[in-house]
């Protein structure tokens, strides 16, 4: 399935685009300085990773086969030209179903400014629009504080507890799990964002 990879996609200070191998300084330092930040969320493999770890190029050469083959859509998250985070649009699936899940991260220091609600709302009319996907889903621990804010400020229903539905260092965790189809959202994501910013 091709989902008309590169995508670039902006909104005022805001940017997604496909993630390079020249990001790699950029990234490392990010997930470094945010380790604590991150970590918590992050999630892992139920079994034991043997090997070296893939290298910065290996791990966007396997994003961007993602992308090719229809499955995902990886994104650099940039912010006023610099780079703050990662989104990713995963799971996608077309036929009846039509849907896709959306994961993130930004970097601590951007955190609360409305980059991450305008990223996820830039990937969801992507979905939406040009993939003519149905639903969208996010999943957040119930102990994430800052992504519960994310799905409630754009609007996101709550669809309930998936127990156990993650490994996350080191054991399978609960997630709630948030969604909008598309006849929520007929005005775009990204309408509804900027209007609930303006009213706030």
């Amino acid at each position: 399935m091709a989902l008309g990879w590169p995508v670039e996609l902006v909104d005022g200070d805001v940017r997604l685009r496909p993630l390079k191998r020249r990001d790699q300084d950029a990234w490392m330092h990010l997930r470094a300085v945010n380790a604590a930040w991150l970590e918590p969320w992050d999630a892992t493999s139920p079994e034991p990773v043997r090997g070296p770890r893939p290298t910065f190029g290996q791990f966007v050469r396997a994003l961007s086969a993602q992308a090719r083959d229809g499955s995902a859509l990886p994104f650099a998250v940039e912010h006023a030209g610099a780079l703050v985070g990662q989104l990713t649009v995963s799971s996608i699936q077309m036929g009846s179903l039509r849907s896709a899940a959306i994961g993130y991260w930004v970097s601590q220091h951007v955190a609360g400014r409305g980059i991450t609600p305008t990223a996820v709302a830039l990937a969801t009319d992507h979905c939406f629009g040009p993939l003519a996907l149905h639903r969208v889903e996010i999943n957040v621990r119930p102990e994430n504080g800052p992504s519960l804010r994310v799905v409630e400020k754009l609007g996101f229903r709550d669809e309930g507890l998936r127990e156990r539905y993650l490994h996350i260092q080191g054991r399978w965790c609960d997630h709630r799990s948030f969604a909008l189809t598309a006849e929520e959202v007929p005005e775009g994501l990204v309408a509804r964002w900027h209007a609930r910013r303006a009213s706030a």
